[in-house]
């Protein structure tokens, strides 16, 4: 296979102030990242220690098989928002290795408000359901929390999407088949007492474990009833009474030999296995990559020096290389596993839109994963784009990523502008997983452009000859700053837009465990066939 020749410079000043400037973000982001583990919360920390228990990232510890790799989603939820209180938003989403066996882990933090689930919480706890669902994994549930964030109530209780929704996806995943496993080391009030009896298999820590519907406040409004929290709903209930759960533990870490015992013997044919292609690491470093993004972002780069930094041995079989050079095409091996790459090189013209919906409907036919690396402004605008037909080549591209049937994996290596989003299988193509590095940047269009844009539109609608310089220049500030901070990458890790920040140089082996999963699963049936664009 033909092998990426790399035209970059490692040692030249461009690439050095690349790089330095992107160790900065990096920084930031790992700065970040340990505040949600630790921070902002002694108190609340101190308190779950005094009682006994272990740490919510401890616990998925000591379930995973040793030296193992844990893939964490979404670590920076909620950052930003409710006034920077929910670290992570109050929740542990993963996946990792139980005796070979791949699993999804969903584990509340009891350190942050008490583990009650906020809108941010429940969106997160819904995503690892759906990519549980998905990539057939069973799902862990390690219980500790207060249910609903009641001062949120009509944000997180009577829509599609909210608290409802985690149960409605526990019933469809065992529709489905796979197992699901709770452990119950704290408090499962309310609706949260439908996560283990919804589950295939209950786990209770005596002492600290608790399942009622309504806890000893609620029981002693509504039926004058005093009674304490674990004659109510304690590990005895539960165990010898209700039926509630199946096992009791008396500490954790006996609870945690259970959970391994139970996965050890589910009788999966869906273990994690490597691939069957030997695997060659790429001729340049991934580390190099922060020298390849440019410092500054209206400076393009050329996304087949990041395809050289992924892929197996540099290897890649480009497709039209001559035509469309706006989109790169072409496949090659990630980790052993075939892979069709999608790359960008800015804005996408028609001829770079046909030639991806023509390399889409190839990789459907081979059963070929695809992998988008998302850097454009968009599709391109003007009268010349508009009269060759920029709307229906867009069209048809965005179609054939909706209709795609072969798994799909995205990562913002740089801006995700306008329907370039979705051309690119942005969050509402529903790829399999979704990730963003730390440079990258989301919205309709760029502050630059909104800038223009907007100001021009609302000047329309004022009286622009009576408005005053100073009111020109505040309501472009207002307008750049608004665009400056929604199209963060922070902002939009913060809603779940993508499935975690990552590291540039984490990419492969992201990807690799990703594609690792889908491999497991039977290939879909073609539904394309190949029209020359």
């Amino acid at each position: 296979m033909p092998v990426i020749s790399s035209g970059l410079n490692i040692n030249s000043s461009d690439f050095k102030e690349n790089f330095s400037c992107y160790e900065e973000k990096i920084k930031i982001l790992r700065e970040r990242q340990t505040f949600v583990v630790h921070g902002g919360r002694d108190k609340s920390i101190e308190r779950h220690l005094a009682r006994g228990k272990v740490m919510v990232r401890d616990r998925i510890d000591h379930v995973v098989d040793e030296n193992s790799s844990f893939l964490e989603l979404s670590t920076l939820a909620g950052f930003g928002q409710y006034d920077g209180s929910a670290p992570g938003a109050g929740i542990v989403t993963g996946i990792g290795i139980v005796h070979g066996q791949p699993c999804m882990f969903i584990a509340n933090d009891a350190t942050v408000k008490g583990g009650s689930l906020l809108p941010a919480s429940i969106k997160k706890h819904i995503r690892a359901q759906e990519i549980a669902l998905e990539n057939e994994l069973p799902t862990i549930y390690l219980v500790d929390s207060g249910g609903a964030f009641l001062p949120l109530q009509d944000e997180v209780f009577p829509d599609r999407d909210h608290f409802g929704g985690t149960f409605y996806h526990q019933a469809r995943m065992s529709a489905a088949g796979l197992p699901q496993i709770s452990v119950v080391l704290g408090g499962c009030t309310a609706g949260g007492a439908y996560v283990p009896a919804l589950s295939d298999e209950v786990i209770i820590v005596k002492g600290i474990g608790r399942i009622f519907l309504g806890g000893p406040p609620i029981v002693k409004a509504a039926l004058n009833e005093v009674i304490d929290a674990e004659d109510l709903g304690g590990a005895d209930v539960h165990t010898l009474e209700s039926g509630v759960a199946d096992y009791i533990a008396y500490d954790e870490l006996e609870a945690y030999a259970k959970v391994r015992s139970i996965v050890e013997n589910l009788n999966s044919p869906l273990n994690l296995i490597g691939s069957d292609h030997s695997v060659k690491p790429p001729n340049y470093s991934p580390d190099e990559l922060g020298g390849v993004i440019s410092a500054d972002s209206r400076i393009p780069f050329d996304v087949k020096e990041i395809i050289a930094r992924i892929l197996d041995g540099s290897e890649f079989q480009e497709w039209k290389p001559r035509y469309g050079p706006s989109i790169i095409c072409g496949t090659g091996r990630l980790h052993g596993y075939p892979v069709g790459v999608i790359g960008n090189n800015g804005i996408i013209f028609s001829e770079a839109a046909l030639k991806a919906t023509h390399f889409i409907e190839m990789c459907n036919q081979r059963n070929i994963p695809l992998l988008f690396l998302q850097n454009t402004t968009g599709y391109m605008v003007g009268k010349d784009a508009e009269a060759r037909g920029i709307a229906k080549d867009g069209a048809k591209m965005v179609s054939a990523v909706a209709n795609s049937t072969v798994p799909k994996y995205t990562v913002l290596i740089g801006g995700s502008y306008g329907a370039g989003n979705y051309g690119m299988c942005g969050r509402g193509f529903r790829p399999r997983f979704l990730f963003s590095w730390p440079n990258a940047r989301i919205a309709t269009m760029s502050a630059d452009t909104a800038e223009t844009v907007l100001v021009d539109i609302r000047l329309g609608g004022l009286k622009a000859k009576t408005t005053s310089k100073k009111e020109i220049e505040e309501l472009k500030s207002e307008v750049r700053e608004q665009y400056e901070v929604q199209s963060d990458p922070y902002y939009a890790t913060s809603r779940i837009w993508d499935d975690g920040l990552i590291e540039p140089a984490q990419t492969r082996d992201v990807l690799g465990l990703c594609l690792a999963l889908s491999a497991r699963q039977e290939s879909p049936e073609p539904n394309f066939r190949v029209f020359r664009m």
